[in-house]
């Protein structure tokens, strides 16, 4: 616990808990999302239920850190492109969520709907395990980016704890938010697209700057913000997203 002592360690565990919970936006967005496929009484539990795993994901990556580091190292070449662990794991990752992301978008605009514009609703289990496939995505990410700005491991758990708490507490408002209004789940759904292939550009070793990607999603938000404010006395859109008793 010597970095308790030194102002560089309380640094430290603040830049990191910021970046954590920067990082986990888009990971509330995702969990948010799939738990509105839920029945209501269901869905503050698996909100919590993925944050939780995100939290236990995060923390045994960083304690098995050795592990974890030996995914930089080249597995194989094709075309010319070395290809390691942690570039499989984007780049299956960034499909999935491509993949994942479109296919809500179609659902809510164009999918089949059951009788009186309702569907069934998912199971509680399918929606967890779709929701541990991308937290393993994102905590991975975030793991590589613990590490490189911070040297003691208490540090890293401590703002993996903290992030994941504030990302619990906020969960609850950003879903409802997210499900009241048809625009911005259509705008979220859009920025897990941008993500994914932000994912899958990663994994091939072409990195995007998460400053341009975070900005041009805070500029969106901003706009729809406005859009809002703007038509908040009209009757917004419906997507089929009511889901049979």
């Amino acid at each position: 616990m010597e970095w308790m002592t030194s102002a560089e360690g309380w640094i430290a565990l603040l830049t990191l808990t910021v970046l954590e919970i920067v990082l986990g936006i888009d990971n509330i967005v995702f969990i948010s999302i799939l738990a509105g496929k839920l029945p209501p009484d269901q869905r503050e539990r698996a909100r919590k239920v993925g944050l939780s795993l995100a939290m236990l994901i995060r923390v045994g990556l960083l304690l098995s850190i050795t592990w974890v580091m030996q995914l930089t190292a080249p597995l194989f070449s094709a075309m010319g492109q070395e290809i390691s662990g942690r570039d499989l794991i984007l780049i299956v990752g960034g499909l999935f969520l491509l993949a994942k992301s479109t296919h809500e978008i179609h659902g809510n605009l164009e999918g089949e709907v059951h009788e009186g514009g309702a569907r069934a609703a998912a199971s509680f289990g399918s929606v967890i395990v779709q929701i541990l496939l991308l937290d393993i995505v994102f905590s991975l990410d975030s793991v590589i980016t613990a590490v490189g700005m911070a040297d003691d491991i208490a540090v890293m758990v401590l703002a993996v704890v903290i992030a994941v708490g504030v990302m619990l507490i906020s969960s609850g408002t950003i879903g409802e938010f997210v499900e009241r209004h048809p625009t911005v789940k259509m705008l979220a759904l859009s920025f897990l697209l941008l993500i994914g292939m932000s994912l899958l550009a990663e994994g091939f070793d072409q990195h995007i700057p998460k400053g341009y990607i975070y900005f041009a999603m805070g500029f969106s938000v901003f706009v729809e913000m406005i859009n809002l404010r703007v038509r908040s006395h009209t009757k917004p859109v419906q997507l089929h997203h009511k889901i049979t008793e």
